[in-house]
């Protein structure tokens, strides 16, 4: 395998897929296909081909990506497993390169790996070393990219700006990797640029290094007006209730919120990346100036105005 020509997506109308989608697009490096849910009502541009598709049909599968050269799959957290019929069709239809959807923390981390919440994306790893073993011609690329920085900061997670009272996870100061979505976006083109490079890799890429306590004194010089008076978190205690939670049977977003919040901030679960690809994907870093920027604007659509 020498190029990446024309590459199928799939979840390309959630918020991580759409960064993909502009990316792939912005490139102006390969023919698009969005594969679409038979019953989404999901609109896309009118450069790329979409097809619906039944994600549970290897047959149709197959039929639909006859032709093309990779598959990115951006399915959100609770549509891992249906990636098994996409992977199957992509073997079957002589795909070359097949990006799962992972896109989140060092699941080699041994302390990572024994979490529940992760179970299914290493079921995925699994299938695809297995396949590109009995299948040469099919390859993979896992792309980690730590917190997912401009997302997290809208919803609260790495500082709730909006409370008196944020939490400070095992005190605040542990490093972890993160990335803007248009940043995982462009890995995925700069790993579909090097197919050879990348062939049945673990791809790691952050924009930057941070901890809660710099962007939360950011966040002290960026309004002086407001007191936040945080209170530190046990992550340990937050993976225990997901634990039990999980053995209870009751498997949500909510209920895996513990372990993903272990994963970033426990103490050697691998949330500050020991080496990154930047270079390899054509990754920029970012700086403390493009750090505070995104405080500001995280904390202008999150603070009351005049607070």
């Amino acid at each position: 395998m020498t190029t990446i020509q024309n590459v199928a997506i799939a979840g390309a109308s959630g918020n991580l897929g759409i960064s993909i989608l502009h990316a792939l697009l912005n490139s102006k490096a390969f023919n698009v296909t969005v594969l679409s849910r038979e019953s989404s009502t999901a609109t896309f541009p009118d450069s790329v081909t979409v097809v619906h598709v039944d994600y549970t049909s290897v047959p149709d599968l197959t039929a639909t990506l006859k032709g093309q050269d990779a598959v990115v799959s951006a399915v959100g957290t609770a549509a891992i497993n249906t990636q098994h019929p996409l992977i199957e069709a992509s073997v079957a239809a002589g795909v070359a390169r097949f990006i799962p959807s992972e896109f989140s923390a060092d699941i080699d981390n041994a302390m990572s790996s024994a979490l529940p919440v992760y179970q299914p994306q290493i079921t995925v790893h699994k299938a695809l070393q297995g396949l590109a073993q009995t299948h040469p011609a099919f390859t993979y690329t896992l792309i980690r990219n730590g917190v997912l920085l401009d997302w997290s900061m809208a919803k609260g997670f790495v500082i709730a700006f909006d409370s008196e009272t944020p939490s400070l996870y095992d005190g605040g100061d542990r490093p972890l990797s993160v990335s803007n979505l248009a940043s995982v976006g462009q890995a995925v083109v700069g790993v579909l640029r090097n197919p050879r490079e990348t062939r049945n890799r673990v791809m790691y890429v952050h924009d930057l290094v941070i901890t809660q306590n710099k962007v939360l004194a950011m966040a002290r010089k960026l309004a002086p007006a407001r007191t936040w008076n945080p209170v530190v978190v046990d992550t340990a205690d937050l993976e225990a209730r997901s634990r039990d939670a999980y053995a209870k049977g009751v498997v949500t977003i909510h209920s895996s919120l513990g372990l993903l919040i272990r994963a970033a901030f426990g103490e050697g679960y691998g949330g500050e990346f020991q080496r990154v690809d930047n270079e390899l994907l054509g990754v920029g870093f970012k700086t403390d100036v493009d750090l505070e920027a995104m405080v500001k604007d995280a904390m202008d659509h999150t603070l009351v105005p005049g607070s």
